[in-house]
Parts: C-alpha cells; sequence; structure tokens
C-alpha cells in the first residue's frame, strides 16, 4: 500500500524536498515502506488567497512559478495552494498574482487546499481541473461533520489535529482514504486561540500585500501575535511527542494504515531548513538509515548553497610585540 506524505511548502523548501523526491527515485531502499511524497503544498510568495502561515512582501516571477511547476510535476508530483485566507471578499478574487498561478498549474494534476466559500466557488467555475482539498483551518471536529465534509466530494479534508489518536472516532469515519492526517501540530493540543490566529495570519497576509505596493510611511501596520509555540524557542518533531496529537511513524503504519488512512501531513513551510530536514527524515526514512542521509542532505544543501557554513578567512603568522 501506498502511504502518502504531503511535503511542506514549494518553493522555500524546494531544494531540500526535491532532494528527497529524488533520493526516493534513485534509492528507495531508504525510506520506510511504501513512502510516496503525494505534494508539495504552500503558495508561489507572497499571495493575497495564501493562509495558515505568513509569507512577506516576495514575489515570483512568471517564469519561475511555471519552471518549478514543470519540475515538480515531472517528478509525477502534485503542487497543491493553501489558499486558505479565510477574510477573501469577491474583490479579492481578482488578485493577478494568484490566477496566474492557479492557471499555471491548471493541467489536472494539482490542487488547492481551501477554507474560504467565496473562494471555492471561484476556483471551481474557472479552474474546474484543479482538485480542492477541504483545510484543517475549518476545525471540523467530530466524526459527523468530517462525514458531511466528505460528501461534499472533496479530493482531502485535513482533519482537525484534536482527532489524531481518538481511534474509536477515526473508525466511524466513512472515507478514510480520502482524509488527510495532521502528523506533527505544533500546537497545544484543544488550542483555544487557534481559529484566532488563523484569523490572524489572514488579516496579516492581505496587509503584507497591501504594503507591497504602498511607500514605508503608508504602510498599514501588522497586528502583533503572541504565542509560545510560535514565537521564542521554535517547537519540532522532538519538542511535540509528549502531546497526545503528535503521531508517531510506528502509529502510522500500525495503527493508521491498516485502518485505511494513507494521506499524512507534515507541517511547518516556515520552519529553518534544518527543522524541516528533522521532520523529514523522522517520517520518511528508515530509522538505521537517518543518520547516513542527514548528512547528505546537508552535504548537498552546502554545495546548493542553501545552507552556508562560514569557515574562518585566511591570515598570516604575525609576532605580536
Amino acid at each position: 500500500m501506498e502511504v502518502k506524505f504531503h511535503l511542506l511548502g514549494i518553493r522555500r523548501n524546494y531544494p531540500i524536498n526535491m532532494l528527497f523526491a529524488s533520493m526516493l527515485r534513485e534509492h528507495p531502499e531508504l525510506f520506510r515502506e511504501g513512502v510516496k511524497i503525494g505534494s508539495f503544498f504552500g503558495e508561489f510568495p507572497t499571495s493575497l488567497w495564501n493562509g495558515g502561515r505568513n509569507s512577506r512582501a516576495d514575489q515570483c516571477s512568471a517564469d519561475y512559478v511555471k519552471v518549478i511547476l514543470k519540475s515538480v510535476n515531472d517528478f509525477g508530483i502534485p503542487v497543491r495552494y493553501t489558499y486558505t485566507n479565510m477574510l477573501l471578499t469577491e474583490e479579492d478574487l481578482k488578485d493577478t498574482y494568484c490566477n496566474y498561478c492557479m492557471e499555471a498549474a491548471h493541467n489536472g494534476m494539482n490542487g488547492v487546499i481551501l477554507v474560504s466559500p467565496i473562494l471555492e466557488k471561484y476556483v471551481r467555475k474557472n479552474y474546474p481541473r484543479m482538485k480542492i482539498t477541504s483545510s484543517t483551518c475549518k476545525q471540523i471536529r467530530g466524526v459527523e461533520g468530517v462525514n458531511a465534509e466528505l460528501a461534499k466530494g472533496y479530493d482531502l479534508v485535513v482533519l482537525d489535529y484534536n482527532m489524531n489518536n481518538r481511534f474509536e472516532e477515526l473508525a466511524q469515519i466513512e472515507d478514510k482514504s480520502r482524509c488527510e492526517i495532521l502528523i506533527n501540530a505544533a500546537c497545544e493540543p484543544n488550542c483555544a486561540r487557534r481559529g484566532a490566529h488563523y484569523r490572524n495570519i489572514s488579516e496579516n497576509q492581505k496587509n503584507i500585500v497591501k504594503n507591497m505596493s504602498l511607500p514605508p510611511e503608508k504602510r498599514v501596520p501588522l497586528h502583533p501575535w503572541e504565542c509560545k509555540y510560535c514565537t521564542g524557542a521554535q517547537q519540532n518533531v522532538y519538542t511535540i511527542q509528549d502531546f497526545c496529537t503528535y503521531v508517531s511513524p510506528e502509529a502510522i503504519w500500525e495503527k493508521y494504515v491498516p485502518m485505511g488512512f494513507t494521506n499524512f501531513k507534515i507541517e511547518g513551510r516556515t520552519d529553518n531548513f534544518f527543522v524541516v530536514m528533522e521532520a523529514l527524515l523522522h517520517y520518511l526514512i528508515r530509522p538505521e538509515c537517518q543518520a547516513k542521509v542527514r548528512i547528505q542532505v546537508l552535504s548537498n544543501l552546502e554545495r546548493l548553497k542553501v545552507v552556508q557554513v562560514n569557515y574562518p578567512q585566511p591570515a598570516q603568522f604575525r609576532l605580536e610585540r
């Protein structure tokens, strides 16, 4: 059985995602049983429709978008845009950059993760070949809500992380093959502020895009957000293992896959490369191969100048008097 993992990021993590995709093609023996890359999810920054994580005042050329999409798709891997901004208006649907990215990906292979009913209606009408995923940002809790969402015909439904490891409830889901499990959520379980955080991100994303066309003195200040899980010390796959929402690799193969779940999402697309690398190693690579692959990945990232190692500058001996 294929065990599909959805990898974090399209542009920022493109190098490390493609390294793992290349390794999977060339050395499948390094990977856990049945591993397949289900998609790269994220955005080409900075997209007005983006949500879940903020991107900052940076955009891609039209040619770059096409090159990356072709490169990923040629590996047999779909791209899924995280267009989960929940505060979009009808006017926002006219955004030139987001529409270009959608049109470039509109080949029947790629998809989009959605929250907004306004954007979903627009996508279904204008980009009917894009596969649609229902986002975890909807925070649907309970089996009845999940089954109702599945009945709407989404390609995938990303479950709320609080349902993880509630196996009696998970067993009642009618179409487990179309559910996606968020396996490494950084939020504390049952976080009461998660919905408000999503709204904060959506509002700030709109302001970030607006500010890109304004002089500094006219830019709208962003709304701050304080949380011990997203400021200061960064969460990673090792610090969350005491959470009841954490899904271990062992649980994936021993519990979830036998139940019929085959799609697993690794979050953290704005984390640093080392946090991303450890998450990919943890879930994709056989434990006995992880040290070997870690060295290979770091060496390749340095060679590609994605990771920079600063060595002491050359100098000459001088005797101080």
